[in-house]
């Protein structure tokens, strides 16, 4: 499996949520299916196959954020500065069609949340803005057709 660009601050994350499933979740689940079982018959136990199902989605979970976390190489964004868009880079573009302001921190696939305004590196507004630099404008294609970005801020923190 080859190297998975992240911030220290994505892996971190996905540190924490890998011990909390392994230390927390899989033996609260284990539990659950312990007292289910004590229920009687499993093929008409509905406690005992949600129990289940939940173990499966935690194992594998488990096994993915093993996987990432074991191939995430660090990239140190500390020492860029500089007004060009890179990896890690917060940027606050300006949508020109909905004529505001947004912020976007550009990190890697696996770390990427929109909630939290962290953009994946493979999505098309991040492939759009690494290399541009203030005052660039990117179009980018959306389902909803064609929209225009300008860079106003590019920030390293």
């Amino acid at each position: 499996m080859e190297k998975l660009p992240m911030t220290a601050e994505g892996l971190a994350r996905l540190e924490v949520e890998l011990k909390d499933l392994k230390s927390v979740q899989r033996p609260a689940v284990i539990k659950a299916i312990a007292v289910a079982r004590e229920h009687g018959d499993l093929k008409e136990n509905a406690e005992y196959h949600a129990a289940r199902e939940k173990q499966g989605f935690i194992e594998a979970r488990i096994a993915l954020l093993e996987g990432v976390v074991s191939h995430a190489e660090v990239v140190d964004v500390s020492g860029h500065a500089g007004s060009t868009v890179r990896f890690g880079a917060h940027v606050l573009v300006y949508d020109e069609d909905g004529d505001q302001e947004i912020s976007y921190q550009i990190v890697g696939a696996h770390e990427a949340d929109i909630a939290e305004m962290r953009l994946s590196i493979t999505a098309p507004l991040a492939r759009a803005l690494v290399g541009k630099t203030i005052g660039d404008v990117v179009e980018v294609t959306t389902p909803g057709g064609k929209k225009s970005y300008e860079v106003c801020e590019v920030a390293y923190k």
